[in-house]
């Protein structure tokens, strides 16, 4: 399951409201879960979990509202619209509001499930609590992601602009000019297809226009909005005891200077003797940049067109601010450094934004590829992830959970390594990323590719968390299509030797001959591999019956599914390809009008042994 205590915290502080037993008891794990307070109606029974209000709700709504980021009623939406009204102000400022009705069938986002990702919060607690979310945003309606959100998993800063009307020309489908100037283009895959947006570098007087830049823009007329990526780095040298004011105001002076916007802040860097300067902390703490620092002989080898051999003689290295400023940012300066009093400054533009939050890495098996089969935590994983990478196919089958908002990237197979490095490098970059493998995605899957790969980076602190979250095997699937054939003792075997020496593969298929042990044969044969599946069957016919029971199963609940029945001696006749998995019965299989069966008992035939005294199972 996801991490719940890390989904929570995007949205405290919150309030669960809870003025029925039903909806004292529904909400009482999740605040215990969530760590937050659940508030009940003076009338219920005390509980030690529990805070009551002792006014009005309303009276109560009052001293609370506007310290909440979320608030959840378990009312109906009618009572919610007419206690919340007299505290609404506006969309950017009000908390989430979801409400669950007595009935329990939904979970409905009232307001800020657009602006504050209420839909999300919403979309998780329907999720715990196998409910429906009802999201009723027009960006949703349109499967496409709001205007004003677009850049929230990227960090950006909100600018000036006409937030409102633009956004509404984008889902009037009207003409809109964008141009950026920086940050990632990733975003564009969410909006493309589904808007009439025109990317250009020149802008037009007449078009509404989405800005997209480190600089700050003068917006002359209405229908404009500006995004600003978190995409500069600022480099500081300064004197002791510099004040934070003074800090602050000779960045102003040279970001003003060349029209660069503070909102593109993504930190301030600077040498380690400054790691503790007061002046430096407290302005990246008050202005919520990222304060880092590099030792002497790290800025000593980076080129800078302004080195100082005074600066040399005094800390180690000829330069402070340009060497930090662009170690900081791995990209290039982009302001030399400025002297300003007792301040240097100088500016750095990243080729990245800077990401506040830890990523995540999912590792989700997806079961057979019916979206009936996946379950719960698999669902859930998919639809928290900012990226969803996996095999063309298997994204194609989870179309139908697709969030608007997501990054689809498909891959061909045979690109594992690829996809796996992919998912590691935007992990560590700051966003959630669900990688996907059809069944469980540790067994042939993509979670043992991740983690082989994260090892061998093992010098390199991945500084995001990774979740295995499993799925139903293709060897479950194709069992439970052709009966019971998985009763005993049984094995996998793979018959791919692209990363397995064929020597090794037939060894360990004498020995499941030799041990009776029910086989099932994973990537049995390929266009280019075809002599690996008839020279396993001659392995087995050594050791059993030419007529044991055998089953293929293609496609397994997916919609071109196909089924064969047959036996070892007439396994190759059949159509075989990637997309099966064969199972091989034992020496006790037989087929029946259920399909295989594999007894359970198993008798153990030793000379003159008590027929009363079999082994088996119990259960």
């Amino acid at each position: 399951m996801p991490n719940q205590g890390n989904f929570w915290q995007e949205f405290q502080p919150i309030a669960w409201i809870a003025t029925t037993p039903v909806s004292q008891s529904r909400f009482l794990p999740l605040a215990q879960s969530s760590q937050s307070v659940l508030w009940c109606s003076p009338h219920l029974e005390t509980h030690p979990n529990c805070q009551r209000y002792n006014n009005s709700l309303r009276e109560h709504l009052t001293a609370i509202w506007s310290q909440q980021k979320a608030l959840i009623f378990g009312l109906t939406l009618g009572a919610v619209v007419r206690l919340i009204a007299p505290f609404l102000s506006d969309k950017y400022s009000d908390p989430i509001v979801l409400c669950i009705p007595e009935s329990g069938e939904y979970v409905i986002t009232v307001c800020g499930g657009h602006q504050h990702q209420g839909d999300r919060l919403c979309e998780q607690i329907a999720h715990l609590l196998g409910m429906k979310p009802v999201i009723t945003d027009a960006a949703t309606a349109h499967e496409m992601p709001g205007v004003d959100i677009w850049g929230m998993p990227w960090g950006w800063c909100k600018g000036a602009g006409d937030w409102t009307g633009v956004a509404s020309a984008v889902i009037r489908g009207e003409p809109v000019a964008i141009i950026q100037e920086s940050g990632n283009t990733l975003w564009r895959q969410t909006i493309a297809s589904k808007t009439n947006l025109i990317f250009t570098d020149k802008p037009d007087a007449h078009a509404q226009t989405i800005w997209i830049t480190h600089r700050e823009i003068t917006l002359s007329q209405p229908g404009q909005i500006v995004w600003h990526p978190r995409i500069l780095w600022v480099g500081i040298g300064c004197e002791r005891g510099t004040s934070e004011a003074q800090i602050y105001e000779a960045i102003q002076t040279v970001f003003d200077t060349h029209q660069l916007s503070l909102n593109a802040i993504a930190g301030i860097a600077s040498i380690d003797i400054k790691k503790t300067e007061i002046g430096l902390v407290n302005l990246a703490q008050s202005q919520g940049w990222q304060l880092v620092t590099f030792s002497a002989e790290t800025l000593r080898v980076i080129s800078v067109p302004n080195p100082s051999p005074i600066v040399a003689q005094t800390v180690g290295t000829a330069s402070v601010a340009e060497a930090s400023a662009i170690q900081a940012s791995q990209g290039s300066l982009l302001v030399p450094k400025h002297i300003l009093g007792a301040v240097t400054v100088a500016v750095a533009l990243s080729p990245q934004e800077w990401l506040e939050r830890s990523g995540t890495l999912y590792l989700v098996g997806m079961g057979p590829g019916d979206l009936a089969h996946l379950t719960p935590a698999a669902r859930n994983a998919i639809r928290q992830a900012d990226v969803v990478i996996g095999y063309s196919l298997y994204l194609q089958l989870l179309d139908g959970i697709k969030h608007p908002s997501q990054i689809w990237e498909p891959y061909p197979i045979g690109e594992e390594t690829r996809r796996a490095q992919r998912a590691i490098d935007l992990a560590r970059w700051g966003l959630k990323v669900a990688v996907v493998s059809s069944g469980d995605c540790g067994i042939y899957g993509m979670a043992g590719v991740v983690i082989e790969l994260l090892q061998k980076q093992g010098n390199i602190n991945p500084e995001f968390s990774v979740e295995i979250i499993p799925g139903i095997s293709a060897l479950q699937s194709a069992a439970s299509r052709v009966g019971v054939p998985l009763m005993q003792d049984f094995c996998a075997i793979s018959l791919s030797d692209l990363h397995v020496p064929w020597e090794i593969i037939a060894q360990r298929l004498t020995h499941a001959a030799q041990g009776d042990f029910v086989t099932i044969f994973y990537n049995p044969c390929s266009q280019q591999r075809t002599w690996q599946l008839p020279t396993a069957q001659a392995i087995f016919l050594q050791y059993r019956d030419p007529q044991t029971p055998v089953a293929i199963v293609r496609q397994a609940y997916r919609k071109d599914e196909q089924i064969w029945y047959t036996n070892l001696e007439n396994l190759t006749k059949q159509p075989i390809d990637m997309f099966c998995t064969i199972i091989i019965g034992n020496s006790r299989t037989y087929p029946s009008k259920y399909g295989l069966i594999t007894p359970r008992n198993y008798p153990l035939k030793l000379p003159h042994s008590d027929p009363q005294n079999q082994n088996s199972d119990s259960g």
